[in-house]
């Protein structure tokens, strides 16, 4: 366990949580290096690709680490963003909440759709012999906005306003504070597990995996809308901050037998034009839909019990990560793209460039993202 510093409290007026804290800064390097597999040969869509998939070892394998992290790392964000959406609704007022969602959740998807955005694929189109300035210019005359991982913020933003009738009723009800309600039983966990792979099934056959409108993949959105509602209804009576060990042993458990599954259904229904797993009337794609709650749940539910334990109080470096955290998912983008374009002339395998080029990104992102905080106000932003 980390110890030495007092945890502040939060915007709640809450002691912070610290395991909660340093799992948001984790989940977040993870980004990085998702974005990082993208570019070395998993599948995905991303600004740069140094390696296209090609069916080799290595890009099985980044596709793997992709495949895994998308079943659950960003609809853990979603959880959390759930988790302090009422108490943060409570401390300050609807009309307050809402104009701190707009500055904290809009400005940065406008900056990042104006300027970030055009600016890294840009920089992308160096490796193709485009002109970067040139480019650039194009992008802003035609109007483009590109959203990139700033559909989340995007996404958030939604849900966060849908969410403001319930919290209002919410906080009206005399109904008495649950607050010793017990964390849900193994069979509620696995109906709504059912529940949310059917409804990803159900929305790919409309919005496969890899379609998207302004940013948003809708094939995906189950698995969010299931977990940030989740994290609305598990913060008055403080669920994750109380999972039961056994619980999140369990369903761990079932990850790890679920895993396997998924590449081993591509081998038994080879990936094809008939046989998507991305969404249609396939068994593949309802394998991969009824996969990823399977997975989520153990690896978040082991996740928040391991983080939770192992960090209960902060260190500076780490209270340094955690703050800097979504400047470093805002800004990582251009600073991965031109770090991979740095180095593509480096002969090695992608497996190596990929661990290289990851960790630099780490780095460079950790110490911009502290310049950049440095600036008079930017705070209340990020």
């Amino acid at each position: 366990m980390q110890v030495g510093v007092v945890p502040r409290p939060d915007e709640a007026g809450r002691t912070r949580n610290g395991g909660l804290d340093a799992l948001r800064a984790v989940m977040t390097l993870l980004v990085l290096f998702h974005h990082t597999a993208i570019t070395y040969g998993a599948s995905g869509g991303w600004f740069y690709h140094e390696v296209t998939p090609n069916g080799s070892l290595s890009s099985h394998l980044l596709t793997m680490f992709v495949a895994t992290n998308q079943a659950y790392f960003m609809g853990l964000f979603f959880l959390l963003a759930g988790y302090f959406t009422p108490a943060a609704f409570r401390t300050k007022g609807s009309a307050a909440y809402l104009r701190d969602r707009l500055l904290r959740l809009g400005v940065p998807l406008l900056l990042f759709g104006l300027l970030i955005g055009p600016l890294t694929v840009a920089l992308a189109g160096l490796a193709s012999g485009h002109a970067f300035w040139p480019t650039l210019l194009t992008l802003w005359q035609r109007g483009r906005f590109i959203e990139g991982p700033l559909w989340f913020a995007e996404a958030l933003l939604i849900f966060g306003v849908a969410a403001v009738p319930w919290l209002l009723l919410s906080q009206r009800s005399t109904a008495p504070q649950a607050t010793a309600a017990p964390f849900p039983s193994n069979t509620t966990l696995a109906i709504l597990a059912v529940l949310t792979g059917a409804a990803a099934f159900v929305l790919r056959l409309w919005w496969p995996v890899g379609t998207s409108w302004h940013g948003l993949q809708f094939g995906y959105f189950a698995s969010y809308v299931v977990l940030f509602a989740a994290g609305c209804l598990a913060a008055r009576p403080r669920w994750l901050e109380r999972i039961p060990r056994r619980t999140a042993m369990i369903w761990f458990g079932i990850a790890l037998v679920s895993l396997p599954l998924l590449p081993l259904s591509a081998g038994v229904w080879p990936p094809g034009p008939t046989n998507s797993s991305d969404g249609g009337w396939t068994v593949p794609a309802a394998i991969y839909a009824f996969w990823e709650p399977l997975v989520a749940w153990g690896l978040i539910l082991l996740l928040l019990v391991v983080f939770q334990r192992r960090y209960q109080h902060l260190v500076p470096r780490w209270q340094q990560l955690a703050a800097r955290a979504y400047t470093i998912y805002i800004i990582h983008p251009p600073v991965l793209v031109g770090l991979a374009l740095a180095l593509r002339n480096m002969t090695a395998p992608p497996l190596l460039k990929f661990a290289v080029t990851g960790i630099a990104t780490c780095v460079a992102c950790f110490l911009l993202a502290g310049l950049i905080l440095r600036i008079p106000r930017i705070q209340k932003i990020l």
